[in-house]
Parts: C-alpha cells; sequence; structure tokens
C-alpha cells in the first residue's frame, strides 16, 4: 500500500472508529473561530485600491505639500445642488444665502467659507457685502429688478456661470438649477471620530448638513465625498441583505432535492454554517477588513461547500447499496473521495491564491480569504461531515426512524441517467475529430477574449439610479434604499456640464529658482493634447504662474518687478526668481502661492483642465505627455490618471494571476497523479476541458461587454480553482474503474453514470448560489455572480462532454 493511500486510509480509520473525538474537535474548533466574528472592520469604494498605486502616491505628496485642493469635492467641501422653477429669484437666492450662514454659524460643522451664485448677485449689488450675513441683508433689501440686472450683469462671468445649469438664460435671468459649495477645514483628530472605516472624516458633517436643509423651505440637496462614503457602507449592507437570503433559499431548496433526507440535510447546512463562522472569524482574529469583493466569498464558500457534500454523501449512499455496513461504507467512500479532495482542494486553493500575487491589496485579501476558506471547507467537508454522517446513521439504526430516499443521483435508469452519457457516446465514436474542433473553437474564442475591456470607476461600486425590478417584491426589511448618490451624479453631469470639468495635476520636482523653472510650466501648455481644455493656444491650467499674474493685476509694484525680470517679454519672469517668490509669498496672496510652490521652492504642482467625459486612457496619456514636456522631474496624477494607473494594474492582475494558476494547476496535478496513480500525464488531460471553459468565458466577457474590474479580474483564476473540481472528480473515478480491469468506454461509462450525477446536482446548486450575486444591487458584483455561474456551466460542459474523449485518447496513447 502507498504512503498516500496508508494515510487515508488512516484518516478514514480515525473517522468510522471515533466519530465522536472527531466531531467534538470541530465543534471546539468553531467556538474558537466564532470569537473573531465580531473583529471584522470593513472598508468600501474605490480608495482601498489606490493605497499602492504610484500615481496615488504622487496625489497624497501634492495634497499634503500644498494643501487639499478647494476645487475637488473629496477634499473638504460640500455642495449644495438648489433645483425649482428659477433659483435667480430673489426668494431661492435667500434660501441658498440662510442656508450657508446657518452652516458656517454652526462651529462643529467646521465651515470656514461659502461660495454660490446668490453670494455673486449679492456682491454685484453691493461690492462690500462680504460676509454670508451681509449677503443675504443685500438680497433683502433689493428690488427683484436689482436682483435680475445684477444676474444678466454676470452673464459673461466664469465664477458665475459655472454654478448654474445649462438652462440659464441671461436675458431672463432664469436657470433651473444652481450648485453653492461650503469648505471645511478639519482640525487634527475628526478623522478618527466616525467610528466606521467606510466613511470620510466629511460623512458626519455631510449628515448634519442634510438635516439642515430638509429643513430649509425650498429644493436644496446635499452632496459631497461625506454623503458618497456613507452610501458605500450602506450598498455593502444592502447587497448582504439580498444576496445572502436569495442565495440560502435556492441552495436549501437544491440541497432538499440533492440529500432528500431531513437528517443528512441538517448535516449539510450545519456544515455550510461552520465553514463560514470558519473563514470570517479568522478574518475577525487576522484583522482582515469585509469589503465588497468580499461579499461573494460566502456565496463561493456556500457552493463549494454544498459541490463535496453531495459528492460524500452521494458516494456514501452508492457505496451503501453493495453493503448494508455503515462503516465499511463510510471507509470506501473516505479512501475513494479524499484523495480526490486533495487535489481538488489544492487546484481550487492555488487558483484563488493566485490573486494573492496583485499588487492591489483589495484583490490579494479576496485570494487569501478564499483560499482559506477553501481550505476550511475541505477539512470541515473531508473529515467532520462523514464523522457526523456516521454518528447519526449509527444512531438512526437503533432507533425506529422512517427511512427517506437514499438512492445516489444519476443511477442507470434515471432520467439522468439516460441522458449523461452524451459525452461517452461522442468518446466511442470520433474522439480525436471532436477534440481537435473543440481545440480550435476555444483557441478562436481566446483569442476573440483577448481584447476584453478594462474597467475601473466609482460606477462599478455604486448601484444603478433606477433599482432592478425585483426590487419592490421584495419585504420592506431587505428592500435597500434608494440609490440617490448615483442619480445625483448623473444629474451633475448631465445639468452643469460647464462645471463638471476634470483635472489632472502633474507634480513637480526640483529647483524652481533655476531662471528656466516658470518658462518650463508655461512651454508645458502651449498647444496642449486634445483632451486638456484650451484657453486660447495655451491650456487651461493653474499654477504658481496663476498666482503671479493675479497678484500683478492688484499691485503695480510687484508687476513692475515681475517685468524687469521678463527678458523676451512674453510676461513669464526668466531670472531672479527666488525674488519673486519672495515678494509672493510677503504679499496677501501668499496662501494662494503656497497652493502651487512649497516654501523651500523645490516642489510645485500644474493643474490642467481636461474634458470631463473624455476616456480615462485618454486623458491619462494626454497628462503622460504634459508630464514629459517639463524640463524638471514630473510626475502625472489626479484621480482620472490615478483611477487608469488601477485599471491597468487590474488587467496585469488577471493575466498574471491566470498563467499562475495555470502553471500551478498544472504542476500540482502532475505531481499529484504520479503520487497517487504513477499517471502524471493525467494532470494535463485534467487541464485541458478548464482550458477550453476558459477560452469560452474570456470570449463570453468580451461579447456581453463585461469588462475586467475590480472583482472580474479574479474570475479567470478562481474559473480555474473551482473548474478542477469537476475534471478531478472524472478522471479520479475514471482511474479508479480502470484498476478494476475493464476498457476505457466501460470506465467511462460507469464514472460518467457514477459521478456525472453528483457532478450535475453540484453545477445545479453552484449555479444557482453564485448565480444570486447578481441580485446584488452593485454591477461589480452583478458582473462577477454572472461570471462564475457561466464558468461552472462552462466547467461542467467541459467536463461531461469533452473530457471523455481527452481520456479515451489518453487510454490510447499512455
Amino acid at each position: 500500500m502507498a504512503r498516500h493511500e496508508r494515510l487515508v486510509s488512516r484518516l478514514g480509520g480515525l473517522i468510522t472508529e471515533r466519530p465522536g473525538t472527531v466531531v467534538l474537535v470541530f465543534l471546539a474548533v468553531t467556538l474558537l473561530f466564532a470569537s473573531g466574528l465580531g473583529g471584522t472592520g470593513t472598508e468600501a469604494g474605490t480608495g482601498q485600491f489606490t493605497e499602492d498605486v504610484p500615481a496615488e502616491r504622487a496625489l497624497d505628496d501634492v495634497e499634503s505639500r500644498f494643501g487639499p485642493r478647494i476645487e475637488l469635492a473629496d477634499t473638504g467641501s460640500t455642495q449644495l445642488i438648489q433645483r425649482g422653477e428659477n433659483v435667480l429669484v430673489r426668494e431661492e437666492l435667500l434660501r441658498m444665502l440662510a442656508l450657508q450662514e446657518r452652516v458656517l454659524d454652526r462651529e462643529k460643522l467646521y465651515a470656514t467659507e461659502a461660495d454660490s451664485a446668490a453670494a455673486i448677485v449679492a456682491r454685484t449689488i453691493d461690492p462690500e457685502a462680504d460676509t454670508t450675513a451681509e449677503q443675504r441683508a443685500t438680497i433683502e433689501g433689493a428690488s427683484d429688478r436689482e436682483v435680475r440686472e445684477a444676474v444678466r450683469e454676470n452673464a459673461d462671468n466664469p465664477a458665475f456661470t459655472g454654478q448654474l445649469s445649462e438652462d440659464f438664460n441671461a436675458e431672463s435671468a432664469t436657470a433651473s438649477a444652481t450648485i453653492g459649495t461650503l469648505t471645511h477645514e478639519l482640525p487634527g483628530g475628526v478623522s478618527e471620530t466616525t467610528g466606521n472605516d467606510a466613511d470620510s472624516p466629511m460623512t458626519p458633517i455631510q449628515v448634519e448638513v442634510e438635516t439642515m436643509a430638509e429643513r430649509t423651505p425650498g429644493e436644496i440637496q446635499v452632496f459631497g465625498s461625506g454623503i458618497v462614503a456613507g452610501k458605500f457602507q450602506t450598498i455593502i449592507e444592502d447587497s448582504l441583505a439580498i444576496v445572502v437570503p436569495a442565495a440560502v433559499i435556492l441552495l436549501l431548496v437544491f440541497l432538499i432535492v440533492a440529500y432528500r433526507d431531513p437528517i443528512d440535510l441538517a448535516i449539510g447546512l450545519l456544515a455550510l454554517a461552520m465553514t463560514v463562522v470558519w473563514t470570517f472569524g479568522f478574518m475577525g482574529l487576522a484583522g482582515i477588513p469585509f469589503t465588497q469583493m468580499l461579499i461573494s466569498v460566502p456565496v463561493l464558500l456556500l457552493a463549494v461547500g454544498i459541490d463535496f457534500g453531495i459528492h460524500v454523501i452521494n458516494r456514501y449512499r452508492e457505496e451503501r447499496t453493495t453493503t448494508a455496513s455503515v462503516t465499511a461504507a463510510m471507509e470506501r467512500t473516505t479512501d475513494q473521495l479524499l484523495v480526490a479532495f486533495v487535489l481538488v482542494i489544492g487546484t481550487t486553493v492555488v487558483g484563488f491564491g493566485a490573486n494573492y500575487t496583485s499588487s492591489l491589496q483589495p484583490i490579494r485579501d479576496f485570494g487569501l480569504v478564499a483560499a482559506l476558506g477553501i481550505a476550511f471547507t475541505f477539512l470541515i467537508f473531508g473529515v467532520f461531515m462523514p464523522a457526523l454522517k456516521v454518528l447519526t446513521d449509527r444512531w438512526r439504526a437503533e432507533r425506529p426512524i422512517p427511512a427517506f430516499s437514499s438512492d445516489p443521483l444519476g443511477e442507470e435508469g434515471s432520467a439522468l441517467g439516460r441522458v449523461l452519457p452524451v459525452g461517452v457516446g461522442i468518446a466511442r465514436r470520433a474522439p480525436l475529430a471532436f477534440l481537435v474542433v473543440v481545440v480550435v473553437s476555444a483557441g478562436a474564442l481566446g483569442v476573440y477574449g483577448s481584447e476584453v475591456d478594462t474597467s475601473f470607476d466609482d460606477d462599478d461600486f455604486l448601484p444603478p439610479e433606477e433599482q432592478p425590478g425585483y426590487v419592490e417584491y421584495l419585504p420592506a426589511e431587505l428592500r435597500p434604499a434608494e440609490p440617490q448618490v448615483t442619480g445625483t451624479m448623473n444629474y451633475l453631469e448631465e445639468t452643469f456640464p460647464q462645471g463638471q470639468e476634470g483635472t489632472v495635476i502633474v507634480y513637480l520636482e526640483g529647483q524652481l529658482r533655476e531662471n528656466h523653472a516658470l518658462e518650463s510650466i508655461h512651454r508645458a501648455g502651449e498647444d496642449p493634447p486634445p483632451t486638456v481644455i484650451r484657453e486660447g493656444r495655451s491650456a487651461d491650467s493653474e499654477s504658481i504662474l496663476t498666482v503671479i499674474d493675479r497678484y500683478a493685476a492688484r499691485n503695480e509694484e510687484f508687476a513692475a518687478l515681475v517685468e524687469r525680470n521678463d527678458r523676451d517679454g512674453n510676461g513669464v519672469p526668466d531670472q531672479n526668481l527666488e525674488l519673486v517668490y519672495d515678494e509672493l509669498y510677503a504679499s496677501p496672496f501668499e496662501e494662494q502661492a503656497r497652493q502651487y510652490i512649497t516654501e523651500d521652492y523645490r516642489a510645485a504642482q500644474v493643474e490642467y483642465a481636461v474634458e470631463g467625459d473624455a476616456a480615462q486612457e485618454e486623458v491619462t496619456g494626454d497628462a503622460r505627455e504634459l508630464e514629459e514636456r517639463h524640463r524638471l522631474a514630473a510626475t502625472a496624477t489626479g484621480e482620472v490618471v490615478v483611477f487608469d494607473a488601477v485599471a491597468d494594474v487590474i488587467f496585469e492582475s488577471a493575466v498574471r494571476s491566470l498563467a499562475l494558476a495555470l502553471a500551478a494547476t498544472g504542476a500540482f496535478l502532475v505531481a499529484g497523479y504520479w503520487v497517487v496513480a504513477r499517471r502524471p500525464s493525467l494532470g494535463v488531460v485534467n487541464l485541458l476541458p478548464i482550458a477550453v471553459a476558459i477560452c469560452a468565458l474570456a470570449g463570453t466577457m468580451r461579447y456581453a461587454g463585461i469588462p475586467f474590474n475590480a472583482l472580474t479580474a479574479t474570475i479567470l483564476s478562481v474559473s480555474i480553482g473551482l473548474g478542477v473540481d469537476y475534471t478531478v472528480h472524472v478522471v479520479h473515478r475514471f482511474v479508479d474503474e480502470l484498476d478494476t480491469g475493464v476498457d476505457a468506454l466501460a470506465a467511462l461509462d460507469r464514472t460518467i453514470r457514477g459521478t456525472g450525477g453528483a457532478l450535475t446536482g453540484s453545477m445545479l446548486t453552484t449555479v444557482a448560489g453564485m448565480g444570486v450575486l447578481v441580485l446584488a444591487i452593485t454591477p461589480i458584483l452583478g458582473q462577477f455572480g454572472l461570471l462564475l455561474s457561466i464558468s461552472i456551466l462552462y466547467a461542467y460542459l467541459a467536463s461531461i462532454l469533452v473530457l471523455p474523449s481527452a481520456l479515451v485518447v489518453w487510454a490510447r496513447v499512455a
């Protein structure tokens, strides 16, 4: 007897001889892991993916050295979106100013500045109205005619029109919407008081402003990074509230059909519950946060657990048809299945664990948690479940409990048993020709699928603006909140296109005292790339040059200084730059200067306005071009550049994890079949159907327009891990049947009729269980669930239809 056979036999003996001890040990470990369930925090949104990206580090440097840019809504800014028949009439202007004034008066909201179209109108009427209270008083004392004239006077003022909806009409002084802003300066320590990893420091502030807005007459909606961050957490909770009950109900139905015995059903459900407790208990003990990506893990574990459970019960029932002994039947079951389970679990862990090579932390966490969860599943269903089954069957044998159905799935003579051998029929007639057609077709699908798009955006994590139709049929307790964030973002893009310009930043490091420094910044913006917005022949940009121009327009002495040090007369100083900077830092424009150049004059930033609807890759390419134009060391960054960089990393992760999973799985199977059966070439045969399924899946992704995103990037390697489960069970059973002395076709027929039934039940439960992710309210989870279900279906079909022909060809040449 080989060493692995002795180990399996010893473990099988432990399961049948001391089942009570085995069960107690597993229950004790479950209690240990249960202590970690409350220690799992949460993370959500796109920020978790950008932490280790170089462009994000550059953006962090910019914000740490120059402070937050108040123009961006996620850096201490709150947007007040006012709608109405005409938001430029006196009453609506007063409502905006009154709300801003109340927020400014609330010390705990840390609001320091307010801006709005109403404020501009007030300052036009009374240039001395500097504070919000003075502006409100000015509008209150103005006539309707004065207000209309002030609106018309600002018709060409970008600062005014940029805050108004696209339907602004200067002649009639009307607009249906406007955006006011509040700037917040958060003191140290505020971020530690939010109490939720998914929230930003702005969340409690903007929630309070939202409450104040609801008490204000008219229609004013609050929006900002804090509102979005809070919704990300809600999305996780809403998705779990829909997905988990749906998965449980569907899986329960399939388990009832598969087990057809209430005691076996109870054993299966207990084992599934233990799998989830072990996995998430480990997360809590290890301090791994729960993210949107990990919502799929419990569904994966349930699906794989059900697969293992059906195989154990089905094989045990097969053995009980030939022997009345519980002990003998379970020993034969474990002798056969534990070896297959080890092969399955090894390849599945490799498939999931391959994602741990990603440079994105959430994908690494997904790979680690899923791989460990699969390992836990093997232990629970491979050891605990058989031990508990032995205990219950012995207990039942001693009591007058009515017998329930114990027939194995797919037995000969059943409807399923007549359908399953289709692949065997093909293998009997023309296996080689069939394999050639399949391989060529799979290759074509793989080439077609190689052009799958890559995506990374906030929209991947947010629900659609309109909820799916099934939501209205859910119980009120499970019904998710209306997706206001998505609707608001779409409204802003549609209503304020002129205010939805994007921004890219070029971060400069070097000696800015050199005479060429400012000329380099100036020349980099000449004749800008296509997606960069122009002002004349130059880029629309903000930099230290902008501040110099503003101060020069206000101060004649500074203007003269700039002119004296501008040798070529183009308005840009090109000598004595340190003196120019010193004068700027000693002026009222010091704070503005600090936004664009550091006090040691060794770092600067240039902000370029770009088209808001341009593709990420196009904007990033143009940002890189601007970066290369600068003479100083330059790094392009900004949200668009960071997101595009993450999209590139996602694609690299998908390719790398696929290659690693294929190579490692192949090596593991070759070694495994050499140890188990001294037939290493069977490892290669195992991979053929999986390669076919992967190519078909990639082609399906492109055809359906499903891109690689933060979660679907894992699908190819995950599909290898899950798909090998089907091929391993078929090949391992085939080897067992072949060793009895029958020919290859007879061995295949027995294999498909015996194992094929369990595989079919497993496929149906797995597809249904993973398919419930389609019900999740976020696109990223729905796409992942759909692809998982398709990948399992393809793996099953390949195992039943393609693998028999591959095994026949192998038997002929081996």
